[in-house]
């Protein structure tokens, strides 16, 4: 019993680090959300198009499915917290 507690206070303390993480994140994914597919990001996609962009450049927020795969795992994430957890209280 007393490995279990230490596991599950170390679990809980994880939990809510990374909860405390992610609820700070929000107002960034959404930003990402609103930019992604407005005339910006497409602004930004041509020139990256267009060789525009220097080489060295990191540009996943310009692919197809970066921001598109990030918004889709958080959209899950606040799902399955929001009923997951109410189930098993």
């Amino acid at each position: 019993m007393e490995r279990k507690l230490n596991l599950a206070l170390k679990a809980v303390r994880g939990l809510e680090v990374a909860l405390n993480q992610f609820e700070m994140m929000q107002s960034d994914i959404n930003e990402l959300d609103e930019y992604y597919g407005s005339e910006e990001w497409k602004a930004d996609r041509a020139a990256d198009e267009a060789g525009q962009l220097p080489p060295g450049l990191k540009r996943g927020v310009l692919s197809e499915d970066a921001i598109w795969n990030l918004l889709a795992d958080n959209k899950d994430l606040l799902h399955r917290l929001n009923i997951d957890l109410n189930k098993n209280l």
